[in-house]
């Protein structure tokens, strides 16, 4: 898969930026996972869990309480209250 960029943050700071191949979470319209070349839009990202694919495969998976995603043609942008990464 293709990679493109993502960056997360919360009022404490970045909490991730670099190179994902996916990105899965819930918005307000439901299940979504971002791919690149993904369509341009802004939803609403409610309490869920949320994983992240690796260029070299690893997974993160992490909780979030909700926020706000953007996604534009050059970037991938979520704006979260907290990221609690899962524990495995």
């Amino acid at each position: 898969m293709k990679a493109f960029p993502l960056k997360i943050s919360s009022p404490d700071g970045d909490i991730f930026s670099g190179e994902v191949e996916m990105l899965s979470l819930r918005t307000t319209e439901g299940e979504l996972a971002i791919l690149a070349g993904h369509i341009p839009f802004v939803s609403s990202v409610v309490a869920c869990k949320c994983k992240l694919l690796l260029p070299d495969e690893t997974e993160i998976v992490a909780y979030t309480d909700g926020g706000v995603l953007t996604v534009s043609s050059d970037k991938t942008v979520l704006l979260t209250g907290s990221w609690e990464r899962e524990e495995k």
